[in-house]
């Protein structure tokens, strides 16, 4: 079976990396998506334990076009009561770029057509369209005259893993979150510390990350369950199995933010979680902000400048890069930002940059190593000590 899990930009190869070691074939990162080969357990696995994809569909065909029309002929083809009963609800999700279709709901028409009468042909009933809540979500992708069919499996998007049931404004996309923390170079085995937690999501992300707790392990549902053929006892063996792999964290994790609101909220997300042991959330403010340990890693989100004057965001961003350059000497710092010039202000040089998408944001996404003194100074004396 070919699958496509979907994800976001700039997360492409630790997502390839990821379903790699959960056992596919044929494993090719494309843009904002990765190819795949497998199994239905294979598909399960991915759904529950993919801390990157978004979405994860079943190709169920593929062909090309040379009019609107070829599109419902084709459609018909395919064998639909395969993986689904006509009393299921579905919908179309079209992406299109072709000039056979200037609208593209005029191209989800003829495939949702096309499953209509096939049903109406088979059965002599078809199923509804719900645009809402649909059982079935079936995935269309046009390109010129190439034509793609998917299956969503995931149902609603992985990034809603189930925990964060009330959020401050901007939150992070748990799928960003996630990436974040691996290109780090976070292993579970320093301290983390988000100085700016915000609902908490990074902390979270980290602390289900260092104990092995199943990204969707807090989801009530995935979109496979409403297949024909959902196989619920191989789905809770793969459950079973990866939740009896939960262990306590080897590190201590950290959530600091000014606002008591977002304090709370943390909590309540990591309570829900089940990880409110493995986290400490706290009041805080950055400037007065001193580490627990001799090195880790902090990961910054701090406000880009949407509501900000450019004045007020350039003297954040100096502060920042002040404090940690002061006080956090030996660990690694993170900072994902869309202001490309006010992070100028932070006044170190990053090691790594990534191009990474905060919702509609195009971010740059800096790693930094700390050092007392100069770069140059730290390296002589590690090869003096």
């Amino acid at each position: 079976m070919r699958f496509i899990a979907k994800t976001l930009y700039g997360l492409e190869d630790i997502l390839a990396g990821e379903i790699g070691e959960l056992g596919a074939s044929g494993v090719t990162a494309v843009n904002r998506a990765v190819l795949f080969e497998g199994g239905i357990e294979l598909m399960y696995t991915v759904n529950y334990m993919s801390r990157f994809s978004v979405s994860v569909l079943l190709q169920i065909a593929d062909f090309t076009i040379n009019s609107p029309d070829d599109l419902y002929t084709s459609g018909s083809k395919i064998r639909w009561n395969k993986y689904f009963e006509p009393d299921k609800s579905f919908m179309i999700k079209p992406v299109v770029k072709s000039h056979f279709f200037n609208h593209t709901g005029f191209a989800a028409l003829k495939l949702k057509d096309s499953i209509a009468d096939f049903f109406r042909k088979e059965y002599g009933t078809r199923p509804a369209v719900d645009t809402q809540n649909p059982d079935i979500i079936v995935n269309l992708h046009i390109s010129n005259r190439h034509v793609t069919v998917s299956i969503d499996s995931s149902g609603d998007p992985l990034f809603k893993r189930g925990y964060r049931r009330g959020t401050l404004e901007a939150p992070l996309n748990e799928v960003l979150a996630a990436g974040m923390i691996r290109l780090s170079g976070w292993d579970g085995k320093s301290d983390f510390i988000d100085p700016m937690c915000g609902s908490g999501t990074l902390p979270v992300e980290a602390a289900m990350i260092a104990s092995n707790i199943p990204p969707g392990k807090s989801r009530s549902s995935f979109g496979f369950q409403n297949w024909k053929g959902y196989d619920e006892k191989l789905f809770s063996r793969i459950m079973s199995d990866f939740d009896s792999r939960i262990k306590k964290p080897g590190s201590a994790i950290f959530g600091y933010d000014i606002s008591e609101k977002a304090v709370r909220q943390t909590i309540d997300n990591a309570k829900n979680a089940g990880v409110e042991d493995y986290v400490n959330i706290s009041l805080g403010d950055f400037r007065n902000l001193k580490p627990v340990g001799q090195k880790g890693y902090l990961l910054l989100n701090p406000p880009y400048g949407e509501r900000l004057g450019k004045g007020e965001t350039d003297t954040l961003y100096s502060m920042i890069g002040s404090v940690l350059k002061h006080s956090f000497p030996g660990y690694i710092a993170c900072i994902i930002s869309s202001n490309k010039e006010s992070v100028k202000n932070v006044g170190l040089k990053p090691v790594r940059k990534y191009t990474l998408y905060n919702g509609p944001l195009e971010c740059k996404y800096l790693v930094f190593e700390l050092y007392e003194g100069t770069r140059k100074g730290a390296r002589s004396k590690q090869i003096t000590d």
